[in-house]
């Protein structure tokens, strides 16, 4: 293979811009070779530098008392629940890939997100998915959705994860650039938690895991620009997954970690061993120095620039101490992973890298990852949004029928259920998984305690494309309403920032402002950033995708046996309104689904909602609720329908009265999705509790009705609006989907 010439186009191809080479130059005191301007067109590239996002994270509050490992310290933050343990998380997207090679891709997102929990010391218990489509009636769109579901499951049940959960929207804008994000949870003991580290001048390093291949070179960069006609086709920058061995790579890494023989090991993630060895010495102040000619590699004649740039999946770098090489070495052999000593631990601060003992690269590890350039682009707000954030109340004439309109959000595939595709998650752990996909949070056990988990993942991307600011407020409050409607108390927050083009000053804006307002949300609700993810450059032909910054929360339930879900229960609980309703259809899937409008300006008060919040999770903590379910897509009438038939094998009807002095536009009672709601049942002996907590929080509430029948029933003013069986409830919410696969 001949070398090609180092200069400013080399670079450009690269990635890198002029400045950026030049920069480069001067770091080194020379010029890089080709395989150096490679290592640094993947360590500066904004996959793994976040340079265009990275200035404004300071904004994060990212410090707490529960908080044990926080952002930017670890591949995963981790956070304190007590009695000796600690939970790690982290949201990972595999977007672009996706776009090209779904089964694989989806795959194999969700197998790097769980090597960033298993090494810190943390047993994965639960991963989610955050996805994000265009139409389904788009025969692409179909094969996607299909194909990134089968990705996950087959992942997962190899691998033996629980999935239990999540959440997926459909929207044309994405279109042609699906967002595949995943969302994995682990306990750890905090005595074992291990860090991304190098100590221990002369500490062996070690390659553990698959071998190495061509796939996934240039991976990194591949994510760091828009998908093109070419680069759609470009199958080479998708790394392929092995989860069974990703299974064995998990138990022999916890093993080594709780049996105290690791000093560091890090995930070869985005730009492979590159990444793993120059991080780790970067944290510890120390440095590397390794041989690429040791590495196991699974093609011929590959060269040191492949090698350290290949993304295969199911590696890991473990540094050893010096002393505990046999035991390590035994415990690998026991579970049939390969592990090669390929360097040692350095006290000069370099990335040093080999091939036959020749210098084939030598770079000062700072420089490829505290030293990358950090850039604050141009922002601009974007044209559109006066005019879309304006609602015409007079040109919209109210349905006639409003049995249709909740059958037709109810076959939305948006609000419809995900049961079809969450079927295919086979592997569920009983033992820990109490609720698991179908309810606002779901809720896996703490063995050994009587706590519990609570996890969601939430974002509405047409709420950030309306008002970037507010919609992530928005994100971050519905994710813990979720978790208050299970019972728990949220811990904090891991963030997946999908946008587009930085470089385009309208798409810079909308991520500005949604990194502003979701530190402001997760500010009031306590919940600090403690680990997160970019993905930048999602387009399409016609544009960028929504705004979509997915928000992945943990809480705590510090007493399992009162955890709630989402579906009623008993004959004649009282049906109670947290919050208040408001005239406005901002951003509803009923406008866009009925009126084919993608407008409006929704608000939340964030001290309000945490009000509404904290009211929920005492009542939940008391025992009185029997259900809680919090009002969002599709408002009012979808959440009572969903509470109505989420259980399957117990459907329980609703008579609801609606009276209303504001006189308020009836669709917009039914179906506007403002903030700060949550609908609760409970034993009409427990309202006095309720009301004596609501009042303790300052928050309005209403009876709304009672459970009872197999009839979903809605009045307003004395006048029926929605009569319907919960046969035909059922039957549109649960057969949406699959009418539209085929099956």
């Amino acid at each position: 293979m001949q070398t090609p010439k180092i200069d400013v186009n080399l670079a450009k191809e690269m990635g890198l811009t002029e400045d950026e080479f030049n920069r480069i130059k001067e770091l080194l005191g020379r010029e890089p070779n080709f395989t150096e301007l490679g290592v640094f067109s993947a360590m500066w590239s904004e996959h793994c530098s976040y340079k265009n996002s990275r200035k404004l994270f300071s904004l994060f509050p990212t410090k707490g008392k529960q908080v044990l490992v926080g952002a930017g310290e670890e591949n995963s933050g981790i956070v304190d629940i007590g009695d000796g343990w600690g939970v790690a998380f982290k949201i990972e997207s595999h977007n672009h890939p996706s776009a090209v090679e779904p089964f694989e891709a989806s795959a194999t997102g969700i197998g790097g997100c769980l090597r960033d929990i298993f090494t810190t010391g943390a047993r994965p218990v639960a991963g989610l998915g955050a996805l994000r489509f265009g139409s389904l009636d788009n025969k692409r769109v179909k094969f996607l959705f299909k194909e990134v579901i089968r990705g996950l499951a087959h992942y997962a049940n190899t691998a033996q994860v629980n999935a239990v959960g999540g959440e997926t929207y459909f929207d044309e804008s994405y279109e042609g650039n699906p967002l595949v994000n995943a969302f994995v949870i682990g306990i750890v003991k905090t005595k074992n938690i291990v860090r991304g580290v190098a100590y221990g001048i002369g500490n062996p390093v070690y390659y553990v895991g698959g071998d190495t291949g061509r796939d996934g070179v240039g991976g990194a960069s591949f994510a760091s620009k828009e998908i093109t006609e070419e680069s759609a086709t470009a199958k080479s920058a998708v790394a392929i997954g092995d989860p069974e061995l990703g299974r064995r790579l998990r138990e022999v890494c916890l093993e080594l970690i709780e049996k105290e023989l690791v000093v560091g090991m890090q995930d070869m993630g985005a730009a492979g061993l590159t990444c793993s060895t120059c991080e780790t010495a970067t944290r510890s102040k120390t440095g590397m120095e390794i041989d690429v000619s040791l590495v196991p590699q699974r093609e011929k004649g590959m060269t040191p620039y492949e090698i350290l740039l290949s993304e295969s999946q199911e590696r890991m770098l473990a540094i050893l101490k010096v002393d505990k090489e046999k035991e390590a070495l035994e415990i690998l052999k026991k579970w049939k992973i390969n592990a090669v000593k390929i360097g040692r631990v350095t006290n000069d601060r370099m990335m040093r890298v080999k091939e036959k003992g020749v210098v084939v690269c030598e770079i000062p590890a700072e420089t490829l990852t505290k030293k990358a350039p950090l850039y604050e682009r141009e922002a601009k707000e974007p044209a559109y949004l006066k005019d879309a954030q304006k609602i015409d109340y007079g040109s919209l004439k109210e349905p006639d029928n409003f049995n249709e309109v909740i059958l037709k959000l109810l076959d939305s595939p948006t609000i419809a259920s995900k049961e079809s595709a969450y079927q295919q998650f086979s592997f569920v752990d009983k033992d820990k998984v109490l609720v698991n996909a179908g309810s606002d949070a779901a809720v896996i056990a703490i063995p050994g305690t009587k706590k519990a988990l609570a996890i969601s993942v939430d974002c509405n991307g047409r709420y950030c494309y309306l008002n970037p600011y507010n919609g992530a407020m928005m994100a971050v409050a519905e994710a813990a309403r979720n978790i208050v409607c299970a019972g728990g108390e949220p811990l904090a927050i891991t963030d997946g920032l999908n946008f587009g083009n930085p470089m385009k000053p309208e798409n810079y804006w909308q991520f500005k402002k949604c990194i502003e307002g979701l530190s402001a949300a997760c500010k009031v609700l306590d919940t600090p950033v403690i680990s997160g993810n970019v993905s930048f450059y999602n387009e399409n032909p016609k544009g960028s995708v929504d705004p979509t910054p997915m928000i992945g929360m943990v809480g705590l339930i510090k007493d399992v046996s009162k955890y709630v879900t989402q579906d009623f229960k008993n004959e004649d609980d009282l049906i109670v309104l947290l919050g208040e309703n408001k005239s406005d259809l901002s951003g509803s899937e009923y406008l866009y689904l009925v009126h084919h409008q993608k407008k409006g300006n929704l608000q939340i008060d964030i001290n309000r909602e945490k009000a509404v919040q904290d009211a929920c999770r005492e009542a939940a903590e008391s025992g009185i609720l029997n259900s809680a379910h919090d009002c969002s897509e599709g408002g009012l009438a979808v959440t009572l329908a969903e509470s109505c038939i989420s259980n399957k094998e117990r459907m329980c009807g609703a008579v609801i009265k609606l009276d209303d002095s504001k006189n308020m536009r009836r669709d917009a009672l039914l179906f506007g999705e403002a903030p700060s709601r949550i609908v609760v049942s409970l034993n009409k002996d427990n309202l006095p509790t309720l009301e004596k907590i609501a009042k303790k929080y300052s928050i309005p509430y209403q009876i709304l009705g009672n459970v009872g029948g197999k009839k979903l029933t809605i009045r307003y003013n004395e006048k029926t609006l929605i009569d319907l069986p919960l046969t035909d409830l059922s039957q549109s919410w649960r057969e949406s989907i699959p009418r539209r696969l085929g099956k």
